[in-house]
């Protein structure tokens, strides 16, 4: 017979930033619970990735992931990590990655002539249908698996957001890009349990 586990949701009316503080309560109590060591945070200035690891300190290991170079390309700024939140993130023991590539902007039709459509595309807009912070907060995950950062196929809590902020926590296996669809099932990603997700999503061009 199957069993019962009966854990504690946040959802949120509207995605954003103002969700943060709500989404570190939420991931500090699933930590409570025991099973998970690592929280991988998305954070393009590091502000976000800050509050975590100021909260979080002695729960968790925690890995703060940055933006990509590729930014660039769509006319952003890179680097993006503010100096004086990389110092405090040094200080707190916050492992740091922000020159790893987009993985859902990896394939070599991303920027193309010619439109068409691409495996990394199809995942990111599916996960994008549970919200702009979920499909980060599987982004981060594989990125810092990529990056040598969480063991192949380890489960660890992912956490997003849709702009600015976190709106978005989710426990997950993570696992290799190369090995979302693999021929061995232990090895594909898996999504485990939802901890924080906003209700209305948030979509970009």
């Amino acid at each position: 017979m199957s069993k019962v586990v009966k854990r504690q949701v946040y959802y949120f009316d509207e995605p954003g930033e103002e969700n943060t503080r709500w989404v570190i309560e939420a991931v500090s109590q699933r930590l409570e619970i025991g099973g998970i060591r690592k929280v991988i945070v998305a954070s393009t200035s590091g502000k976000t990735a800050v509050e975590f690891a100021r909260s979080l300190k002695g729960k968790a290991e925690l890995v703060c992931v940055s933006e990509s170079p590729y930014r660039r390309e769509w006319g952003e700024e890179w680097p993006c990590l503010k100096e004086e939140f990389r110092r405090e993130l040094e200080k707190l023991g916050v492992a740091i990655v922000d020159k790893a590539p987009y993985l859902f902007h990896s394939s070599v039709l991303e920027a193309a002539r010619w439109p068409d459509v691409f495996p990394e595309r199809l995942v990111k807009e599916t996960l994008s249908s549970f919200g702009q912070g979920m499909k980060v907060a599987v982004e981060v995950a594989l990125t810092a698996v990529s990056c040598g950062y969480v063991t192949p196929c380890e489960d660890v809590i992912g956490v997003g957001g849709s702009g600015k902020g976190a709106d978005t926590a989710v426990i997950l296996r993570a696992t290799y890009p190369a090995s979302l669809f693999d021929k061995d099932a232990a090895k594909r990603l898996e999504i485990r349990e939802v901890i924080a997700m906003p209700i209305s999503k948030k979509w970009w061009d």
